[in-house]
């Protein structure tokens, strides 16, 4: 009967510790995360997330403001809605978009021609998809050295310039190399955009 009883033990923490590290293993779910006050929290791990692109000077606005200095712009998306975007080429609720500014530095080390990033944040911008608090589903955020942001007003230009161009779900996949094709085989791209692209002539 003891050892009956051993046995049973000895299962019961085998099972334990098998799920403590799946557990482990498994990385934790991400989503929007807000203060009591409608303050968007920063995604701090947002560069564990997956990398879609970078752009360099980029503006769309043709009578965009000369900063004098060049800047790039990296892309990353939360992992649950790169997934399910790669299985159905659009994005679920809880999508977050996270678009990060860093200045152009030309001269550093060894570097003789060209641009690399620096190490200083100019800025974060998150585009976040929660339906059942925004009326349009999307939201934008613009985080300025801080742990929380206020949401962008809805009537901002950011909103309709998306909504006109963006190749899908008011998000500018155009721009995105490795899901543009994914969003062109599931037939998920915007009648604005496949407009804008057919008027001018490109692919």
């Amino acid at each position: 009967m003891e050892n009956k009883k051993i046995a049973l033990l000895v299962a019961a923490l085998v099972l334990l510790s098998s799920a403590l590290l799946l557990n482990s293993a498994t990385p934790p779910r991400s989503g929007p995360e807000y203060t009591s006050d409608a303050q968007m929290k920063l995604p701090e791990n947002y560069r564990q997330w997956v990398y879609l692109t970078t752009g360099f000077d980029m503006s769309y606005n043709p009578k965009a403001m000369e900063m004098g200095h060049h800047m790039f712009d990296n892309v990353f998306v939360n992992p649950e809605s790169y997934a399910a975007f790669l299985e159905t080429g659009t994005w679920p609720d809880k999508t977050m978009l996270v678009l990060e500014g860093r200045m152009a530095q030309g001269k550093g080390s060894i570097n003789q021609k060209g641009n690399f990033q620096s190490t200083e944040v100019m800025g974060i911008e998150v585009h976040v998809k929660d339906e059942a608090r925004f009326p349009g589903k999307w939201a934008f955020f613009i985080f300025d050295n801080t742990k929380t942001a206020k949401m962008v007003p809805a009537n901002m230009e950011c909103y309709s310039c998306h909504s006109d161009h963006a190749a899908v779900d008011t998000t500018f996949v155009q721009f995105y190399p490795t899901l543009l094709p994914i969003a062109r085989s599931k037939g998920t791209l915007s009648g604005a955009y496949q407009k804008e692209i057919a008027g001018s002539g490109q692919k």
